[in-house]
């Protein structure tokens, strides 16, 4: 094995990598300005603080400054993170910043990580997603926040955030690098109501209208931060 992958895979950097993340995060966060709006900000904050739960959505793109908004912890929210390879890096990462969170995945575990985020909503916290984590298509949702939402009977609410300075990775996520000594917004949506024993049909329009909420909040947020606009990759082609 190459000299830079076994340093990779070892325990010390396995445990520093996290802590040097969560470091730059607070860093570009206490040297940044940041401001928040949005149609669903006042009441998301509202049930945030009155321990309601509710599901919080944004691009894999986009996750590195979500941890640190409001610059608080966010204790309280849960989120999903994968089975995937760079999954424990990410998990370790923000849980650094104050997330919880619950390990699974559309294809190992996943159902009963969703059961088990599905009991913690019942206990009054709120679930985080990533729609098109953790391998894309880029900007196309998956359907695990609103079977979250469905199934917890909790509103979704989407929201992206962009940075006036900071490149976007040439990544399958496009992914947004934000800098210190920087400006930000963040814009939450209105909320999304997802009715319990969705069919088929039901499903796709509850998750066709989440993907375009996230498309056209990041799209506002990239075009007041004065960025290039992010094109979402080809959708895949619904079975049928």
């Amino acid at each position: 094995m190459p000299l830079g992958k076994r340093l990779a895979k070892s325990r010390f950097v396995q445990w520093l990598l996290p802590h040097l993340i969560g470091l730059y995060i607070r860093f570009v966060r206490a040297t940044s300005r940041f401001t928040e709006e949005g149609p669903g900000l006042a009441e998301m904050l509202g049930r945030w603080h009155g321990h309601q739960p509710f599901v919080l959505c944004f691009w894999h793109g986009r996750l590195m400054m979500m941890a640190r908004m409001r610059n608080r912890n966010l204790r309280m929210i849960h989120v999903l993170i994968s089975t995937h390879s760079d999954g424990e890096l990410i998990a370790r990462s923000i849980e650094g910043l104050g997330f919880s969170t619950v390990r699974g995945s559309s294809k190992r575990g996943g159902y009963a990580a969703m059961r088990g985020l599905v009991e913690l909503i019942g206990r009054g916290d709120s679930a985080a997603f990533t729609p098109d984590g953790p391998i894309g298509p880029r900007m196309r949702a998956q359907g695990g926040a609103i079977s979250a939402a469905s199934m917890g009977g909790i509103p979704i609410y989407p929201i992206a955030v962009s940075t006036r300075r900071g490149p976007m990775l040439d990544s399958w996520d496009r992914f947004l690098l934000a800098t210190p000594f920087n400006r930000g917004l963040y814009i939450v949506g209105e909320r999304l109501d997802v009715p319990p024993d969705l069919d088929d049909d039901q499903f796709e329009t509850h998750r066709v209208a989440l993907e375009r909420a996230l498309n056209t909040l990041t799209a506002e947020a990239d075009r007041r931060m004065g960025r290039d606009l992010v094109e979402p990759a080809p959708a895949r082609r619904r079975r049928t």
